[in-house]
C-alpha cells in the first residue's frame, strides 16, 4: 500500500503560461489552443472543474495536471480551507466539505471505532482507541496503516500488552516530514503510578523496516482529546483526573490550564507553561473552588492564524480567546471576548474554534453537539452550517484539483 505523502507546491506565476505538460498540450486541442483553454477553464471554481473532467480525456488530463493545479490554486484562493469531516451518521467514510456544507468528496474510513484526529494537513488521520492508525491521502486515494507493534523499548510493558492509546499528527515545517505522535495510556484510570508510553512514527514513503520510536515520557497525565499542533508542536492540556482528585480533597498544585508540548522535530518536550485563566481566580471559598474546578470542563486548544490558542467557555456568558504572543515568557493576550448567550448552549462542555477565515469569521466546533457554527465579528452573529451532525472535523490544506479517486460528489 502506497504511503500519502506531501504534496507538491504551487508553481509560481511565470510557470502558469507553459503549457502543462506535454501530454496534455496534445490532448488539449480541439476547437481551442491549448493555451485557450488553459486560460478559459482557469476562471472556473474548483467543483465546477471536477465535474467538467467527465467531458473528455483531454479536459481531465489538462485539468489534472500540477501546473494547471497550482495556478488554479493561486487564482482561486478562497477565505477558508476546505474541511475533513466525519458525520455521526456515515461511520464508513470521511468526506471533504466546504463551509457552506457541500460534500466535495467521500473517502472510506476504517470501522471499528476508528475517529477522525483534528489536524490541518492535506492528509487525513484516522485512529482507534485500541492502537489502530490509518493516514489517508484524499488526493490520490492512498491509504497507509501505521504498525501496532510497539517501539522495542516498550515491548512487554503493561500499557502496550493492553492497548489503550490515543495519537496526533502534524508536520515538521524545516522538513515538510509528517509525524505521528502515539500515547500508550494508563491501563486503569486511578493507576498514577503508570506513566504514559510516548513514540513517535515518520511517514516517509512507507519503506520497510519502519517503526516506532520510544520518546521520553511526560510528568504529568495529558488530555487524550484536547490537544493542538502548531508550527509542528503538539501542545497537550493536563488530564481532567486532577480535577477529579480535586473534588476528592486532593489538590496537586496541577492548574486546568497548565500545557505541555512535545516537539515534532527534535522529538522533545518542552517545558511546560501556564495558561492565562487559572490565576485569575482564587480558591479562598468554596464557591471560588467550585467555579475553579468547573475550568477544566471549559477549556479548549486550538490552532488559529498559527498561533496556540486558549478557548474558554464561560457559562452563560462568553468565548473568550486567548492567543499564546511569547513561548518564552507564557504571555497570553486576549484578542476575542465574544457573546454567547443566544448561540452557544450553556451546557456545551467542548467549544473549539477551528480557523479565522480571511475576511475575519470564526469557525467554531460544538463538539458534544455536533454543530458547526460561523461567528462574524463584524454583525456579532453566529450562522450554524447546514451539514450533518459531526462526530469530529479536521482543516484540509490540500488542492481541490488533486482530488482524484475515492467518491466524487
Amino acid at each position: 500500500m502506497s504511503s500519502p505523502g506531501p504534496s507538491s507546491p504551487p508553481p509560481t506565476r511565470s510557470t502558469r503560461r507553459r503549457a502543462p505538460s506535454a501530454a496534455a498540450a496534445s490532448n488539449a486541442g480541439g476547437p481551442l489552443p491549448a493555451d485557450v483553454l488553459f486560460d478559459v477553464l482557469l476562471r472556473l471554481p474548483a467543483k465546477e472543474l471536477c465535474r467538467l473532467r467527465a467531458v473528455c480525456r483531454a479536459w481531465r488530463s489538462l485539468t489534472a495536471d500540477p501546473l494547471f493545479a497550482g495556478a488554479h490554486a493561486a487564482r482561486h484562493r478562497g477565505p477558508c480551507p476546505s474541511l475533513l469531516a466525519k458525520f455521526r451518521d456515515d461511520e464508513a467514510r470521511i468526506h471533504v466539505v466546504d463551509l457552506r456544507g457541500g460534500v466535495l468528496k467521500r473517502m472510506a474510513c476504517p470501522g471499528d471505532g476508528h475517529e477522525l484526529l483534528c489536524t490541518r494537513l492535506d492528509l487525513a488521520c484516522v485512529a482507534s482507541k485500541d492502537n489502530s492508525c490509518r493516514v489517508l491521502n484524499p488526493a490520490t486515494g492512498a491509504a497507509y496503516a501505521l504498525p501496532e507493534s510497539p517501539a522495542p523499548e516498550h515491548a512487554g510493558r503493561e500499557n502496550s500488552r493492553d492497548p489503550y492509546t490515543f495519537f496526533a499528527s502534524g508536520r515538521v515545517a524545516a522538513t515538510g516530514e509528517c509525524k505521528v505522535l502515539r500515547v500508550f495510556n494508563r491501563t486503569e484510570f486511578d493507576a498514577f503510578d503508570q506513566q504514559q508510553l510516548f513514540e513517535v512514527f515518520t511517514i516517509n514513503g512507507g519503506a520497510g523496516g519502519a517503526q516506532w520510536r520510544a520518546r521520553e515520557s511526560h510528568y504529568l497525565f495529558l488530555e487524550a482529546h484536547n490537544a493542538a499542533v502548531v508550527g509542528g508542536v503538539v501542545y497537550f492540556l493536563t488530564d481532567c483526573a486532577y480535577d477529579l482528585m480535586l473534588f476528592f480533597g486532593v489538590n496537586t498544585g496541577v492548574h486546568p490550564d497548565c500545557i505541555a508540548s512535545f516537539d515534532l522535530e527534535t522529538e522533545e518536550w518542552r517545558r511546560d507553561i501556564q495558561g492565562p485563566i487559572s490565576s485569575s481566580l482564587s480558591m479562598d471559598d468554596a464557591n471560588a473552588t467550585e467555579e475553579y474546578r468547573s475550568i477544566w470542563h471549559k477549556l479548549t486548544l486550538s490552532e488559529l492564524k498559527g498561533s496556540l490558542v486558549l478557548a474558554y467557555h464561560r457559562r452563560h456568558q462568553s468565548l473568550d480567546l486567548w492567543f499564546l504572543t511569547d513561548f518564552e515568557n507564557g504571555l497570553w493576550a486576549k484578542e476575542y471576548s465574544i457573546r454567547t448567550e443566544a448561540a452557544i448552549p450553556a451546557d456545551e462542555y467542548f467549544v473549539k474554534p477551528l480557523l479565522v477565515s480571511d475576511d475575519g469569521r470564526l469557525v467554531i466546533l460544538l463538539a458534544s453537539t455536533g454543530i458547526l457554527l460561523i461567528y462574524d465579528p463584524s454583525t456579532n452573529t453566529f450562522t450554524e452550517v447546514e451539514m450533518g451532525r459531526l462526530d469530529a472535523v479536521g482543516i484540509y490544506t490540500g488542492n481541490l484539483l488533486t482530488l482524484q479517486g475515492g467518491d466524487m460528489v
